[in-house]
């Protein structure tokens, strides 16, 4: 049974950094894609950004250049480095899983498997 557990929410400064974790079990993840999706208060998900296993990444434009995204292929886990954190960056963050492709991967109906979330809260 496939479990992502995800961790490293919280409250933050504007201008302050967190580091998000996805612990992920069940299965060897190496051709898996993975990703950080954000649900705002709204209720809307995006995709915050996205990481295959060969190295390839992909981010959101209201992100890249603040976050960076990484994976540990060996443990199984996926990071998100958030630098520079603003208030719309208030959120649920999720990490997400599903087999390899390389289109529509910024949909997140078309992931298999999801983490519980975590809350990042950026104050002003």
């Amino acid at each position: 049974q496939v479990q992502l557990v995800e961790s490293g929410g919280g409250l933050v400064q504007a201008g302050g950094s967190l580091r998000l974790s996805c612990a992920a079990s069940g299965r060897t993840f190496s051709n898996y894609i993975m990703g950080w999706f954000r649900q705002t208060p709204s209720k809307r998900v995006f995709v915050a950004a996205i990481t295959w296993s060969g190295g390839n990444t992909y981010y959101a434009d209201s992100i890249e250049g603040r976050f960076t995204i990484s994976r540990d292929n060996a443990k199984n886990t996926m990071y998100l480095q958030m630098n520079s954190l603003k208030p719309e960056d208030t959120a649920v963050y999720y990490c997400a899983v599903r087999g390899l492709i390389y289109n529509n991967y910024a949909n997140p109906d078309v992931y298999d498997y999801w983490g519980q979330g975590t809350q990042v809260t950026v104050s002003s």
